[in-house]
């Protein structure tokens, strides 16, 4: 750890993303921050950012995919006994869950969620109940997965990550008009990555708004991690024997230093003492089961830990410039510019590494992000290793899907 003008920092940043972290840092509400070792350029708080405000929340800060999180289970079954099986579990596993933007499963409409008072409460939100309904239950595109592990131990795990789909996208969209002064369903103009924190006091009728929508969101996504889980679950045929949850991109009520604050985490995850989290790696490297300890260095990462490995190269740079043209009503996408990592590259490593790849696009090949190993180490002082977990298979969005909500 290292302190950048008050705040600790972890691991190596880009000069954009700790002005990023310094210019939420400057707020007038805000409280203190920290920046973990996945650290990379985001809109307007920077991915791995952590910040707390007094009394008051940032919806720029929670950001598009409300409460985007990692679910892990291990289960009953022996890697040894599923590695033979393993191209016919991923093909299954492709073609039972649903993945890409705008798609919708229904199998999950009638989940108790939507009985929930926030779709009366708030309006707005209610108007996206319809929309909700039909997504819950599918996942998304970008880094956004379903893999099948095996860790150190040899049991199979099944992990998942996406978040709040068009609901938490929505509602980001929407409450960040609001803040702005224009209606909830405008189009947001074109404003910059470095945009200044949107702060909206909890003491406003906005922010009690907002707070009950962004809870909305976050039991969403719990509810759509746990249904494709089990989804894969009757796939194998398999038992949870240990199981794993958790979240990013939220804002949470804690206290730190004697009072109570809000806790902004983008792209990072809670990590108090005693605390497991399950922290995903690229494709083609190791994920991990965390537990966050208590020092020092915990106290100054507001509790926090990494969510993933980081990018360290941006989508265009990684798979090139595209251009989406409709043709006969379905959009395909043509290469403007070829990007600097060819599918031949990601799959070379992929096979190196023995691992079972259905979907994804070279903007999350392996080489665009650091080595998860790496970034864990920098986090030695604050978390300890509870499982190391290898891939064995892993599914993703084709890249040949279109999606406006890519982290």
């Amino acid at each position: 750890m290292q302190l950048i003008d008050g705040i600790p920092v972890w691991g190596s940043s880009e000069d954009k993303t700790i002005a990023q972290i310094k210019r939420c840092a400057a707020h007038e509400q805000a409280t203190g921050a920290a920046l973990m070792a996945d650290n990379h350029y985001g809109y307007s708080q920077p991915i791995g950012g952590v910040v707390a405000y007094r009394d008051a929340v940032s919806p720029s800060g929670v950001g598009y995919d409300i409460s985007c999180g990692l679910k892990g289970v291990r289960t009953n079954i022996r890697a040894d006994d599923l590695r033979p099986q393993i191209k016919k579990v991923m093909d299954s596993i492709a073609a039972t869950v649903v993945f890409g933007v705008g798609q919708t499963s229904g199998l999950v409409k009638d989940h108790e969620l939507f009985d929930d008072p926030t779709w009366c409460d708030v309006p707005e939100v209610g108007k996206l109940k319809s929309l909700a309904r039909e997504q819950l239950g599918t996942v998304g595109s970008g880094n956004h997965f379903c893999d099948i592990f095996e860790d150190e131990s040899g049991w199979v795990w099944v992990g998942v990550h996406f978040g709040s789909r068009g609901l938490g996208h929505r509602t980001a969209s929407g409450f960040l008009n609001l803040a702005s002064g224009r209606a909830f369903d405008d189009k947001a103009p074109g404003e910059n990555m470095d945009q200044p924190p949107t702060v909206i006091s909890l003491q406003s009728d906005l922010g009690q708004a907002y707070w009950q929508a962004m809870n909305l969101a976050g039991r969403y996504a719990y509810a759509g991690r746990d249904f494709v889980v089990d989804q894969i679950l009757e796939i194998l045929g398999a038992q949870i024997t240990e199981a794993v949850h958790n979240h990013h991109n939220y804002a949470w009520i804690e206290q730190h230093n004697g009072e109570d604050v809000v806790v902004v985490r983008k792209g990072a995850t809670p990590a108090w003492p005693g605390q497991r989290g399950f922290v995903g790696g690229s494709m083609g490297d190791v994920s991990a089961v965390v537990e966050g300890i208590e020092s020092a260095e915990s106290q100054a990462s507001l509790y926090s830990t990494v969510h993933g490995a980081g990018r360290v190269m941006s989508r265009t740079r990684a798979a090139g410039r595209m251009r989406w043209t409709k043709v006969n009503g379905r959009r395909v996408r043509k290469v403007v510019k070829p990007g600097e990592i060819s599918r031949e590259m990601m799959l070379q490593w992929l096979q190196r590494e023995g691992v079972e790849l259905r979907g994804a696009g070279t903007d999350e090949s392996p080489h665009v992000y650091r080595r998860l190993p790496e970034v864990l180490a920098a986090h030695e002082g604050t978390i300890r290793v509870i499982h190391t977990l290898h891939p064995m298979g892993v599914v993703m969005a084709s890249d040949e899907v279109y999606d406006p909500y890519k982290d």
